[in-house]
């Protein structure tokens, strides 16, 4: 149960999820038993919306885990478009592969494998979208080094910005101190980025979306 919307709340807006095809049900089920990070149900509902409305030609996502997000982007994206991801973690990597080859998507997704502190000031192609979701603590650095490969009029988007409703708790438990912290910088950081028009939105665990001006 969400930690940020009231019980009746989060059961209702769960109901209302159209479902996933049975590749993405099995993922869901691999991530929650072998506890690796996936983006919550109502957020991948919301981020395929996005894709919907902006369609773009260039997806650059950090944080591919097992390409559970990277396969709902791709679905959406038309035959010429593409998304680059980057993912550190070999065993990930191979995850993610195996999946991206079961869904058939191969044609429209290049993992970008390694550290993205290093890849992303490699990059110099630029992007219609941005999704970030990896290491906390690596986010400012991480939205820093990839804020310039966003164009114009591009869609930003950030996951986890609420962390379980920590962000705004005066409470924190001791083990959520450290990123707990890390989430408050980086919110205070994306909030007063002047290169985008920027909220953060109570979706999942609290999404930031921007939009380059």
């Amino acid at each position: 149960m969400s930690k940020i919307l009231f019980p009746n709340q989060f059961e209702y807006l769960q109901k209302s999820l159209s479902a996933n095809d049975r590749l993405t049900n099995k993922m869901v089920q691999y991530a929650r038993q072998n506890n690796i990070p996936i983006l919550d149900p109502l957020s991948s509902e919301f981020l395929e919306q996005l894709v919907y409305i902006h369609n773009p030609k260039k997806v650059l996502e950090i944080g591919t885990a097992i390409a559970y997000s990277t396969i709902r982007i791709s679905k959406i994206l038309k035959k010429t478009s593409f998304i680059d991801t980057i993912e550190l973690s070999k065993d990930n990597i191979k995850l993610a592969k195996s999946y991206i080859k079961k869904a058939k998507q191969e044609s429209k997704i290049n993992i970008l494998e390694g550290n993205a502190l290093d890849i992303l000031p490699k990059i110099k192609k630029k992007y219609d979208f941005i999704f970030l979701d990896a290491d906390k603590e690596d986010y400012i650095e991480l939205f820093n080094l990839s804020i310039n490969l966003l164009k114009k009029g591009g869609l930003y988007l950030i996951d986890n910005l609420l962390w379980q409703g920590y962000t705004a708790s005066k409470k924190v438990p001791q083990k959520y101190k450290t990123s707990t912290s890390h989430i408050r910088k980086f919110n205070k950081i994306f909030l007063e980025c002047s290169m985008l028009k920027k909220t953060i939105l109570p979706i999942g665990d609290g999404l930031g979306l921007g939009i380059k001006i």
